[in-house]
């Protein structure tokens, strides 16, 4: 325990936007044979969803395309963000305008000319779970299919 407080949902939603807009890197883990996948992705968050990008080719390319369920974390394990979402293939011709140039700035990589084929995912949290420690456990939902509370 760390003697601060547990949060209350409007700072745990508040802290949450911020980490989202701020980090760089998340862990993505996707169901597929023989089991679940876990690799590290830069991302971009709109303030509505995730994006990243992974070869097509790649395991992680191939679950998602296969079955677009997927979990994210965010943080450090005594600051973790645990993300439930669906996640959707989306073309770089029809990502809004400037939406690769702004992953590419945030995330200091850019997938747009290279020669192995990547895709872009768009990720839509459904739940958004954080906490710290066992004292925020009660009350670590802060999304509920897809909306947030308070």
């Amino acid at each position: 325990m760390t003697g601060v407080p547990p949060r209350g949902l409007e700072e745990r939603v508040r802290d949450t936007r911020a980490r989202l807009e701020s980090d760089i890197d998340l862990w993505v883990a996707t169901p597929g044979s023989p089991g679940v996948h876990l690799i590290p992705l830069s991302y971009l968050w709109d303030g509505a969803a995730v994006l990243v990008s992974t070869p097509r080719a790649s395991v992680t390319g191939r679950n998602l395309l296969a079955d677009g369920r997927v979990r994210l974390g965010l943080g450090p394990t005594r600051d973790v963000v645990m993300i439930d979402g669906v996640a959707e293939p989306v073309d770089l011709a029809d990502l809004a305008e400037g939406t690769g140039d702004a992953f590419a700035a945030k995330t200091g990589f850019d997938p747009q000319g290279l020669d192995e084929p990547y895709q872009y995912f768009r990720i839509r949290p459904t739940r958004i779970q954080a906490w710290r420690e066992a004292d925020e456990l009660q009350g670590r939902t802060l999304m509920r299919e897809g909306r947030w509370l308070g």
